[in-house]
């Protein structure tokens, strides 16, 4: 299993050599822009959630005061 694991190594490097190197142009503006509607998503989120979460832990807080 382990030689298994070595073999499957060493062929992703061999074909990492062959294949062209670097990211292209075309490459990082997809990430750029998944990573920008990824942000957006987030802050959706967060902006609908914001004030439910603040009044649940407010609300924690006040009750465990409390004496």
């Amino acid at each position: 299993m382990i030689t298994t694991v070595f073999v499957m190594i060493g062929e992703t490097f061999r074909r990492m050599k062959r294949e062209e190197r670097g990211l292209s142009t075309a490459e990082l503006l997809g990430n750029a822009a998944l990573a920008i509607v990824a942000l957006l998503a987030i802050w959706a989120l967060l902006q609908s959630l914001g004030t439910d979460i603040v009044g649940w832990i407010r609300a924690q807080l006040s009750t465990s005061l409390k004496p």
